[in-house]
């Protein structure tokens, strides 16, 4: 956010912070959220690279589009376990997967 409107909205009384101050967040619970919304856009960079469509991905993991959908969307019903198998199944290392962790810490 641009400092001047930061500014101006404070002093006309406004509180201004990120989604984890909205969602009272504790920072465990921030760096999760981080750490798969980075598995599931190396998910989707895996696959445009590639010129995969997410019905082809969904064929080679044994799943639907739409939970291939949903995985690169971060949706609330994927584990960070699925997302992790899914890229491994995709071809990524353990070595870049780990790196797509680091990242995000």
């Amino acid at each position: 956010m641009d400092k001047t409107k930061r500014t101006r909205l404070e002093a006309a009384g406004w509180r201004v912070g990120d989604a984890s101050d909205f969602l009272e967040l504790t920072a465990e619970e921030t760096a999760f959220v981080e750490l798969k919304l980075a598995l599931a856009d190396y998910l989707r960079d895996i696959r445009v690279q590639h010129g995969w469509t997410q019905t082809h991905v969904a064929r080679v993991l044994g799943s639907s589009q739409s939970r291939v959908a949903k995985m690169e969307a971060a949706d609330a019903s994927v584990s960070v376990d699925l997302l992790v198998k899914s890229l491994l199944a995709l071809g990524a290392s353990r070595k870049q997967v780990g790196q797509v962790i680091a990242r995000a810490a």
